[in-house]
């Protein structure tokens, strides 16, 4: 094996530098402190130690480097399967062996390190640079990349170049051009927020088997715990910092224990967010109780379950939570994993399942949610459901607002009073609270009650004990409630007044199983479309057949109007329930499934379209049909259309399969046949 010559590539690079710092020098305390706060290139604890680090400035731009050398042939970089610089595996795990292999990979790796632990620094550059002799004489492969916070921490290629004189101060102007003229694509912007998604996942998932296996924490208890100490580490800019976990100390005074620390810092995250007094109170008491269990806070061996849980949320997940990257949905997948972990009653009994959000983000979009909705949810879970309908009425703000003090009203406006909803599960209506909080606010309309009880109005805020205007209403109920959960259906539309709705229930609801309650909202609502979902959808966790029921709300439903029917049990995904595996394994596009959403959309929305333009997936599963008014005949099935009446290919099939058993049968019994 030939001899690694990192020590000359190292010198090489030094010597063209103007000014640099060692692998042991300190560049700035925030930086250092970042390197060593961050995952080391093993993966455990320890300080990273680049090769080489400097500054690159143009006036008050002031860009950190981190350059990484090797010295053996084949050392340079490691790119997944589309030629990406990668530093995670298939699973969104981190790929160390990469990390400390590579020197681009190495390189990347300390950059992103920045990104993540530093708050002055938005952008960092990665240079790895290996070298080789070969025939005698110096190879020199060097990789050059830019990160930053508003391209998601994707690695992007600067160019390519045969030395480092572009770091040289008469250069740098130049090179801050190509640096500013790097766009992501659509797909890096969607394969990055997945990735991202997926490493955020993994993370959990190791966190709640640690919890499991080694701390033997209540499923319930861990689910408050991790909401608790989220918010704990988040801080308040201004009035308290983050939790470090140098502060939980095993101490058991009453006001000094770890759980009383981590309440303290609760309290004060909870009182910034203006929420109403009776509400904090409410959550504040759910959390305490969890927290102040005795064989929470009490040190084994000096050290406390609390802190050991923390310290991993600290190093893995916060630093997701408190970047710029917060208008990627991690709180999506985030739930997705927490929800695993709530232990619902019925849950085995099918009666609660929490809604994927591509689903959620169906059924906003088909029931037309803009920026005048008013959206509520009787039954939602992690607010799933409020936060699709929140992300299309930004977007559909930011489109049509071009003032930006009118915008910021506006979305304010949004995510203060123009989103409801109500749990009746206090861990799960926790979460709800925590998952709005993160998204930006919007929690002080998140009602902790049973909504067979709710009267329609705010609880909360300036908008206290008026007439919640609702416009649009989306639902996944319990299937245990009357009518499999269209009692919550009857009620809420009752209280509208216009607006459209869109259901996700199980399907026999809209046949012989719904106690009535269809013919009741057939009296003062139309059905719009039935929609037969995948029998998949709930995999692992429901194995009832649903459906999505959309309706024009407070128009009672005409007999003479069509019905859109539509069999979706084909959507373009591929299921499966690993519980190790991340979301991107477990759901896999195998069949174009966001073209099939979106004319699914087109063609509620829009119906066929001229010249059935927005019939393509879907020409032989969609019917357009009329109902009674019985409420008993609303599923596809009841109204597909099978044509019995043969046709031309019919009759050449069956006379081919004849004449092929004619000659088979001649062929085998011939001699007997003709008397032989």
């Amino acid at each position: 094996m030939a001899k690694s010559i990192e020590e000359q590539v190292e010198d090489w690079c030094k010597n063209q530098l103007e000014k640099y710092f060692t692998k042991t020098e300190s560049i700035n305390s925030e930086i250092d402190e970042a390197l060593k706060t961050a995952p080391s290139k093993k993966g455990g604890a320890g300080q990273n130690l680049p090769d080489i680090k400097c500054f690159v400035s143009v006036g008050f731009r002031n860009i950190p480097v981190m350059i990484e050398c090797k010295g053996t042939k084949g050392d340079f970089a490691k790119t997944d399967e589309k030629g990406l610089i990668s530093n995670t595996n298939k699973k969104g795990e981190p790929d160390y062996t990469a990390v400390t292999k590579y020197a681009v990979n190495g390189a990347v790796h300390y950059a992103k390190s920045i990104l993540d632990f530093t708050e002055t620094y938005k952008e960092a550059i990665a240079i790895g640079v290996n070298g080789y002799r070969q025939d005698n004489e110096l190879q020199l492969e060097i990789g050059v990349y830019y990160l930053s916070k508003d391209n998601l921490a994707i690695p992007k290629k600067i160019g390519d170049f045969s030395d480092l004189s572009f770091l040289k101060k008469k250069n740098l102007k130049e090179f801050f051009k190509k640096i500013d003229e790097l766009k992501l694509t659509p797909e890096e912007i969607e394969s990055r927020k997945l990735a991202l998604e997926d490493e955020i996942e993994s993370k959990l998932k190791r966190l709640n088997q640690t919890m499991h296996d080694d701390l033997n924490i209540t499923v319930k208890s861990r689910v408050m715990l991790i909401v608790g100490l989220i918010m704990a580490g988040l801080g308040v800019e201004g009035v308290s910092g983050g939790l470090e976990v140098e502060e939980l100390k095993g101490e058991l005074g009453k006001k000094s224990n770890d759980a009383q620390k981590i309440i303290d810092k609760v309290e004060d995250f909870l009182r910034v967010k203006n929420l109403p007094e009776e509400k904090r109170e409410a959550i504040m008491h759910e959390l305490s109780n969890v927290f102040k269990n005795q064989d929470l806070y009490t040190p084994k061996n000096g050290e406390s379950k609390l802190r050991k849980v923390y310290a991993i949320l600290h190093k893995d997940i916060l630093p997701y939570l408190t970047s710029d990257l917060h208008n990627i949905d991690f709180t999506g997948r985030l739930f997705n994993v927490l929800n695993d972990w709530v232990d619902v009653p019925d849950g085995a009994e099918n009666d609660v399942v929490l809604t994927p959000r591509y689903v959620t983000e169906l059924m906003a979009k088909l029931t037309e949610v803009n920026m005048n909705s008013y959206v509520w949810d009787y039954a939602t879970g992690s607010a799933g459901f409020l936060i699709s309908a929140m992300h299309l009425m930004i977007a559909d703000a930011k489109n049509k607002i071009k003032s930006p003090e009118e915008l910021r009203k506006e979305i304010a406006k949004i995510k203060a009073e123009k989103l409801l909803g109500i749990e009746k599960l206090p861990e799960i209506y926790i979460l709800a609270v925590l998952n709005m909080i993160l998204m930006g606010d919007g929690s002080s309309n998140i009602i902790n009650g049973d909504s067979t009880q709710y009267d329609g109005k705010y609880k909360q805020g300036e908008m206290k004990d008026k007439e919640f205007p609702a416009n649009v209403f989306l639902l996944n109920p319990p299937y245990s409630a009357p009518g499999k959960g269209l009692n919550f259906v009857e009620k809420a539309l009752s209280k509208m007044k216009g607006g459209k709705a869109a259901v996700l229930i199980q399907e026999n609801a809209g046949s012989t199983q719904g106690d009535g309650y269809t013919k009741k909202i057939l009296n003062k609502n139309t059905l719009i479309a039935s929609i037969h979902m995948s029998t998949d959808l709930f995999i692992g966790k429901s194995s009832v057949q649903t459906a999505i029921y959309v309706f024009d709300v407070g128009t009672p439903h005409d007999t003479e109007k069509l019905v859109k029917f539509i069999d979706f049990s084909n959507d373009g995904y591929a299921r499966q329930n690993r519980r190790k595996s991340s979301q991107s394994v477990n759901l896999k596009d195998v069949d174009n499934a966001k073209e099939r959403y979106a004319e699914l959309v087109n063609l509620v929305v829009r119906g066929k379209g001229k010249d059935n333009k927005n019939l393509n997936y879907y020409k032989d599963c969609f019917v357009e049909d009329y109902i009674t008014l019985e409420g008993n005949d609303w599923t596809y099935s009841q109204h597909k259309k099978i044509d019995i009446k043969p046709t031309e290919d019919d009759f050449k099939k069956v006379v081919k399969e004849y004449m092929a058993w004619q000659i088979s049968d001649l062929i085998k019994n011939g001699d007997e046949r003709l008397g032989k």
